[in-house]
């Protein structure tokens, strides 16, 4: 067995954005904690020029790399490179080109930065992030008839964030706060869409909304934190809140997600399953069509 170190130089080669890899690479170096990886991104890689720029860098620092590279020159080049520096080399894409390549029965088109093309939906993450922009905190209320997903919860929820997490993936999602002592948010009673709540702990609650108001107090002055902070972080308040708002979805049969350990990611994620749960109950509730 290999010992263990403390410090890992990690190559992302790609010819495209690099996202794919950056993603890859978060979710396995996070596993190892007590290492210091440093990540080397190396993105838009498409010609032997930019490419000795990579092999300059891997030589200075050598580590493993994970490429996507698609060029057939390219990937030659740089596994000459790594073997030479007896370096490990990774082509990510690989096994899961191959499984489709032999599911499909032909070949890719190897065609780099091809997942971003200006297609169609492209144009539909860039309309869903316009939407979101028009309808964030209640804003625009008329137009949530043309919204895909519905997010409600009380102030620092986490609303805003995750329906831009969302419009990324060309979800048009809506968010509207929950305020005790105003009216419901009309509109919402036969809902075209899903309405999800998004609840927390209240303890955590209160320390984001404390943060939130030292940075309005940072420009706006002590005072005004102090007046304010009475009623939006007080324990009590903020907990009558909280159960306010979760016995209002109750009453109208809207999911809850709880978001106080979950990653923006995560709540998406969650956000998805329940779209996916709505609209399978909405096509079995669906009269049958008329022979």
């Amino acid at each position: 067995m290999r010992m263990s170190i403390e410090r890992l130089n990690l190559h992302l080669v790609s010819d495209a954005t690099g996202e794919t890899l950056n993603a890859i690479a978060r979710a396995t170096t996070a596993q190892f904690e007590h290492v210091s990886i440093v990540h080397h991104r190396w993105s838009l890689i498409r010609t032997r020029f930019q490419l000795h720029r990579v092999l300059e860098g891997i030589e200075s620092e050598p580590g493993p790399v994970l490429s996507t590279l698609l060029d057939k020159a390219l990937r030659l080049e740089l596994e000459t490179t790594c073997r030479r520096l007896n370096v490990s080399l990774v082509h990510v894409l690989d096994p899961v080109m191959a499984l489709l390549q032999e599911q499909i029965g032909e070949q890719g088109a190897a065609r780099p930065g091809k997942q971003y093309a200006l297609n169609a939906d492209y144009f539909r993450r860039i309309d869903a992030m316009h939407y979101v922009l028009a309808h964030d905190d209640g804003q625009a209320q008329p137009g949530l008839a043309g919204a895909d997903v519905v997010l409600i919860g009380v102030s620092r929820s986490s609303k805003t964030p995750t329906c831009f997490y969302l419009a990324n993936r060309g979800i048009k999602a809506a968010n509207i706060p929950l305020v005790p002592g105003l009216p419901e948010p009309p509109g919402l009673d036969h809902p075209h869409c899903p309405v999800i709540g998004l609840t927390l702990e209240p303890a955590a609650l209160i320390e984001i909304r404390r943060h939130r108001l030292r940075l309005i107090g940072a420009g706006a002055g002590t005072g005004a934190v102090r007046q304010t902070e009475t009623e939006y972080v007080d324990e009590d308040a903020v907990k009558a809140e909280l159960l306010w708002a979760r016995r209002l979805c109750t009453r109208h049969g809207w999911p809850v997600i709880d978001v106080t350990r979950r990653s923006i990611e995560e709540t998406a994620a969650t956000v998805l399953q329940l779209m996916d749960a709505w609209h399978e109950r909405q096509r079995k509730q669906a009269p049958m069509p008329q022979s």
